[in-house]
Formats: C-alpha cells, sequence, structure tokens
C-alpha cells in the first residue's frame, strides 16, 4: 500500500470552511463595535464561538470522516463536563439562597 491511496478531502471544502471561519469572527466582532451588552451580548459571544470551534474540530481536524466511536470518545466528555458544571451552578444557587433565608430571619 503506497502512502498516497489515503482518503482525499477537496481542496474548496477547506477555503469554503476557511472563508466562513473569517465571517463568524467578523460577527463576533461586532458585537463589541455595536456595543452589545448583558445576555445578549454574552450569548453571541458563545454561539460564534462554538460554531467556530465546530467548524475546525469537524473539517480541520477531521472528525467528520471518523467514526462514530471516535466521535463519541472525542466529543462526550466536554459535554458531561458541561453537564456538571450546570448542576454544581444550580446547587451553588440553591445553597446561596437557603443560607439567605437561614441567616436572615435570626
Amino acid at each position: 500500500m503506497s502512502a498516497d491511496t489515503g482518503q482525499q478531502h477537496p481542496i474548496g471544502l477547506y477555503l469554503k470552511i476557511w472563508a466562513l471561519l473569517f465571517v463568524l469572527s467578523f460577527f463576533s466582532y461586532m458585537v463589541d463595535y455595536f456595543h452589545f451588552e448583558g445576555m445578549l451580548r454574552w450569548f453571541l459571544i458563545l454561539v460564534f464561538m462554538f460554531l467556530k470551534a465546530g467548524f475546525i474540530v469537524s473539517i480541520f481536524m477531521h472528525l467528520t470522516w471518523e467514526r462514530t466511536a471516535m466521535k463519541l470518545v472525542i466529543l462526550l466528555p466536554p459535554v458531561a463536563i458541561l453537564v456538571l458544571i450546570i448542576l454544581m451552578a444550580i446547587e451553588a444557587d440553591y445553597t446561596f439562597l437557603t443560607r439567605l433565608v437561614f441567616f436572615s430571619s435570626s
């Protein structure tokens, strides 16, 4: 088996994704340029960040062409960590509010 028999991906796909990454970066800079504030600002920044990261991982790191088992090995741990962080934030709010009620009544 020779070295040049591997899977070839069209260069046009890489150029389109590269251009799309520039467009998404432009939009994320526009969030600051137009002085969006509050939850809208953070929502837009996170959406553009996750979109760019998804395109980079799927196309440039070739995850699109991997088997399902490999995708799960790579993607499930960050999802599990995100779920645990959300659960910890919910519990922290509950603990904080419970302490406020307990300490303010005495």
